[in-house]
């Protein structure tokens, strides 16, 4: 693993996944995006992780692609650059994944934040797809998830703009799942993978994969696949657990089984 991006284990069944480049804002070089790649790749398969959280520092999240490694490349070897196919291990993660936004959190930084199924906002942080004010627009999803978190008139203010919203605004307008103080961001973020690792993972798995495959669905194909999962986990130890421990009035030991 890269130190562009470093792992650690804050508490049993919880990951954090930093971008550790603090001397360019977290910006989204192509090692970093690899680093990613292979980070989520590996905690997707790691049973011990139930809960992953995804974070930069205090100064940035991410503060969007880097723009002298593109400045002078063709259209060619954007293509080639395969970002999309780097971001597919977080995009498909079958773990809850939790974005801790601190400072700048721009362009392929949202991107990427977009694809957390949390996002935990810093008062101060600064979000915004401001891909235009250098020639461009966003590449990696910004504007079909921006639209489908806050609706079109405020997705094309932003992206036609580079408008950037604080962390308030961002969890006001939907962005954000919630909005704390700047120093609470990390203790939030893991109190809520805490509470998540704690629940039983296969549940976890099946909600979110159902919300997701649903959001863009007809409504009775997505009642189709929720009732589907609802049944499927009547199969599992974790049911059983869970019903027992309510009925016998004491907390649930959930094995993943």
């Amino acid at each position: 693993m890269s130190g562009l991006v470093v792992i650690e284990r804050p508490e049993d069944g919880v990951a954090l996944v930093r971008i550790n480049r603090p001397e360019a804002r977290n910006a989204l070089s192509f090692a970093v995006r690899e680093a990613l790649h292979d980070a989520f790749a590996a905690l997707g398969e790691d049973e011990s992780a139930r809960a992953i959280i995804l974070t930069g520092d205090a100064q940035a999240f991410a503060a969007g692609a880097d723009l002298k490694e593109i400045a002078e490349i063709s259209a060619v070897e954007a293509m080639r650059r395969r970002t999309d196919q780097l971001a597919r291990p977080l995009r498909e993660c079958p773990k809850p994944v939790i974005a801790a936004v601190q400072g700048f959190c721009l362009g392929g930084g949202l991107e990427i934040a977009m694809q957390c199924d949390i996002i935990v906002a810093g008062e101060g942080a600064q979000m915004g797809l401001p891909e235009i004010r250098v020639g461009v627009m966003p590449g990696s999803g910004g504007t079909q998830r921006l639209t489908r978190a806050v609706g079109k008139p405020r997705a094309m203010l932003m992206v036609l703009t580079g408008q950037m919203v604080s962390g308030k605004d961002a969890a006001a307008m939907g962005l954000a799942s919630l909005c704390v103080p700047d120093d609470k961001v990390q203790e939030e973020a893991l109190g809520i993978a805490r509470r998540i690792a704690a629940l039983p993972p296969i549940a976890a798995q099946l909600i979110k994969e159902t919300v997701l495959a649903g959001a863009d669905a007809p409504l009775s194909t997505a009642l189709m696949l929720e009732r589907r999962g609802f049944n499927l986990l009547f199969a599992t130890e974790d049911q059983k657990e869970g019903a027992r421990a309510f009925i016998g009035k004491r907390k649930p030991q959930f094995k993943g089984r």
